[in-house]
């Protein structure tokens, strides 16, 4: 995690007003004090940026296409967008494919099994945590998600949605910063594609459960400032959320999650906020798309970054300024393997990539994504 360290600031004003004050009048010391002290203060109040994206979707034209021979190299492709991971205190994605290993059998589509140099590839990029609820948890059986977890804990990179014991799903999932700042994480999804959990092994992925749900958010709040909530559900390639996600992102807010981030449909859906407990605003986005992905068809390839500060004065914590990054899965086909792939923003894709004039696909997309939000700023690569 990057961190900011505000104590220099502090001694830096208070060097700065002595300097200016001395000879001037006691009273006027005072109120020049008074005054360094209200901007200090200002300054000082603990602040984060969280960023999110969504889906990781490693199909084997993707590791195909990540093999250098030695390793499976999936740095490269997320090196373009690897500052909008790397700089926010804490960065979450979904790990939607399996980290089975080489050793399980690699395999796409449609049960997948993952190499396990994504995981360390992601944290390279700047994720933080990793979200594993969701239908393709069960793809390459209990052995793959032991595997995914063995390694995670290797590289030291924190995980929920998916657990290896019992225990192991009771430790709710929280991250702490030196700002004094903790987030709660916690991941659910509809289903497994039909296959059934291994008998009284439950842990092993968390399904969507209202009453399972109101009683880790509740612990959750009593650990962290704030909590987010993962859920995977939804229909696959609709641009806007169905009824189902609406009813699960209300009810996580009625619950007090202060965000909600939605994955599964592989597409772009609206950011909103959302009317929570006691009046609360939630952040909620129904769908971050794919972040990375072999799938071709054009709104699969466009996903993005969504990042939102979390401020936290006089014990009470809020969310403020959700700015999104557009970003587009970049590829040359080379038969069934994908050459060259990066995770770019959209505004930098070359023109032989887009079916549309790019200025113009990047204004509706922002367009897209904003028309619940009007308030929703973008970033832009060149301003960064």
């Amino acid at each position: 995690m990057r961190k900011f360290c505000f104590f220099s600031l502090f001694v830096f004003l208070l060097l700065t007003a002595c300097a200016e004050n001395d000879g001037q009048e006691a009273g006027q010391q005072s109120d020049y004090h008074s005054s360094v002290e209200e901007k200090a203060s200002e300054w000082l109040t603990p602040s984060i940026t969280v960023a999110a994206v969504g889906d990781v979707l490693i199909h084997d034209r993707v590791y195909d296409g990540a093999w250098n021979g030695e390793r499976y190299d999936f740095q490269p492709m997320l090196e373009e967008v690897k500052p909008f991971l790397s700089e926010p205190s804490i960065t979450m994605a979904n790990q939607e494919t399996i980290m089975g290993g080489e050793e399980l059998g690699l395999s796409g589509y449609p049960q997948f099994n993952s190499p396990y140099e994504i995981g360390a590839d992601l944290q390279d990029a700047g994720v933080d945590m990793v979200t594993m609820a969701n239908n393709h948890t069960l793809d390459a059986g209990e052995e793959a998600i032991q595997n995914a977890i063995s390694q995670y804990e290797q590289i030291g990179m924190p995980y929920t949605g998916a657990f290896k014991s019992e225990a192991d799903q009771d430790n709710i999932r929280v991250l702490d910063t030196e700002q004094g700042i903790s987030i709660a994480f916690l991941s659910y999804t509809y289903g497994t594609n039909g296959i059934p959990v291994p008998t009284g092994k439950d842990y092993l992925v968390n399904f969507l459960d209202r009453e399972q749900m109101a009683d880790e958010v509740e612990r959750a709040e009593d650990l962290a400032d704030i909590t987010i909530v993962s859920i995977h559900a939804g229909q696959e390639e609709q641009r806007t959320p169905n009824q189902e996600q609406r009813d699960w992102a209300q009810y996580a807010a009625d619950l007090g999650v202060e965000v909600v981030i939605g994955h599964h449909p592989h597409v772009l859906q609206p950011v909103e906020w959302l009317e929570g407990k006691d009046g609360q605003p939630t952040l909620a986005a129904y769908s971050l798309g794919n972040f990375l992905s072999g799938q071709y068809q054009f709104y699969n390839r466009i996903g993005g970054v969504l990042q939102f500060d979390v401020v936290k004065e006089d014990n009470q914590t809020r969310i403020e300024a959700p700015r999104f990054l557009s970003t587009f899965v970049e590829f040359e086909e080379d038969g069934d393997i994908l050459r060259d792939l990066r995770v770019v923003p959209l505004e930098a894709v070359a023109v032989e990539q887009m079916e549309e004039d790019p200025e113009q696909t990047l204004t509706d997309i922002e367009a897209h994504m904003s028309q619940y939000m009007p308030s929703l700023e973008f970033i832009r690569k060149g301003a960064e």
